[in-house]
């Protein structure tokens, strides 16, 4: 198979974000699990991947093995430790000598530099110049989107500029929907035929149906609750604040829990914002913050629940949504990322087109009705998405890559 020949040297950047940091927290989220989950299958396929990040868990080393193939490499940046999100440009200039030395004293020629997100794109770029290697990029949000659909965002003007720029100097871009190539056009004026379109895949070995009861019974949940989760961090974009307010327009219904996983510690804002939100629309006593949760554990939290909801503003892609599908669990979304040709309406859930809180609401309620009778059939909705697969997904982003050297 064409995956199987000529290995690859790839140089993964993604300095804000550590692939194997905890899920839910500020900056570790979707695009995290998707950079983990690409360079494992690489790596098993024999193709060298190295990933460099500015954020260290104090556990590990500088330098470790991560999967076969695959090294996550802490880049100190100067700060000799992890640097704040809202400083590391500054520390830019610093992480390239650090990247530099690394690969002259492991005297490794890179092919491909795979960059996530904005500011590993221009260490990226910077790379590019002197490695002679290709540079590949995946923004996962843009944030000139942002700030057009969500209010409480305020991305910067050098951000928004630095996009723009960035989208001219790579050799491909590689988005998850034609819906982020359209926006791409529409705020920076990139070029169509530089963005490649490749979905996000979703790892089916480890999200898999798990029986209700014993899923409930594991997590210490009542069966008789009627669950309505949310999985992922706790930011203005994910449209929080929405849901909460949905959830308010179901309190009628008996044993209603909104669970909430993921998320930072309860001193933070945001934590804090969420529960006065909570407390001024009195329903409190119907959450549950669970607090970070282990990636291993999250199928039983799908499996547990009626419907997961994907309450937000924007969503390059929403990953969780795939993982819950996964997992047989139907998923009330917004229309964003690529949900509305994902899910398939009273098959395997329901898309709000409309998504102020009420209409939100609306559609919570009919998915935990159609639960309470006929049912979602947890194999057909899982079959929905099969086709998402890593290994699938994986592929096309390797001959994307091929594509890009041979050109």
């Amino acid at each position: 198979m064409k995956y199987q020949s000529a290995s690859l040297n790839i140089a993964m950047l993604s300095i804000h974000s550590s692939p194997v940091g905890e899920l839910g927290t500020r900056d570790t989220g979707g695009m995290s699990v998707y950079i983990r989950e690409l360079a494992k299958t690489l790596g098993g396929w024999g193709h060298r991947v190295d990933v460099f990040t500015g954020r260290s868990d104090g556990k590990k080393g500088p330098v470790f093995d991560a999967y076969d193939n695959v090294r996550i490499i802490h880049l100190a940046g100067g700060a000799n430790g992890n640097v704040e999100k809202s400083s590391l440009y500054e520390h830019l200039p610093q992480f390239y000598l650090d990247l530099e030395s690394f690969r002259n004293r492991e005297k490794i020629k890179y092919d491909i530099i795979h960059s996530h997100y904005w500011l590993s794109g221009l260490l990226g770029s910077q790379a590019r110049l002197s490695w002679g290697a290709c540079l590949i990029h995946t923004f996962h949000t843009i944030g000139a989107v942002k700030n057009h659909v969500c209010p409480g965002e305020n991305e910067s003007e050098l951000r928004l500029s630095e996009e723009e720029r960035l989208g001219k100097l790579c050799d491909l871009i590689i988005v998850p929907t034609e819906k982020e190539r359209d926006y791409l056009t529409r705020f920076y004026e990139t070029p169509r035929d530089k963005v490649r379109v490749i979905p996000c895949g979703v790892n089916l070995e480890r999200f898999k149906p798990v029986d209700k009861i014993a899923a409930r019974q594991e997590l210490g949940m009542r069966l008789e609750d009627r669950v309505v989760l949310y999985v992922g961090r706790q930011a203005p974009v994910k449209g929080l604040d929405r849901l909460l307010e949905a959830f308010s327009h179901l309190t009628h219904h008996p044993h209603l829990r909104l669970v909430l996983v993921g998320g930072d510690e309860e001193a933070s804002p945001m934590y804090q914002q969420l529960r006065s939100g909570a407390t001024a629309l009195n329903i409190q006593k119907n959450l549950v913050f669970t607090g970070r949760v282990d990636q291993k554990v999250l199928p039983l939290y799908y499996s547990a629940a009626d419907v997961l909801a994907v309450p937000s503003y924007y969503e390059s892609f929403g990953l969780v949504a795939l993982e819950a599908l996964a997992c047989g669990t139907p998923v009330v979304t917004t229309p964003v990322g690529d949900m509305a040709n994902i899910i398939k309406d009273g098959v395997t859930g329901y898309v709000a087109l409309d998504p102020a809180p009420g209409s939100f609401a609306e559609c919570i309620e009919t998915a935990l009705t159609t639960q309470e009778t006929n049912g979602f059939s947890p194999g057909r909705v899982r079959a929905s998405v099969t086709e998402f697969a890593w290994e699938v997904m994986a592929s096309k982003v390797l001959e994307a890559y091929r594509a890009v050297v041979h050109r």
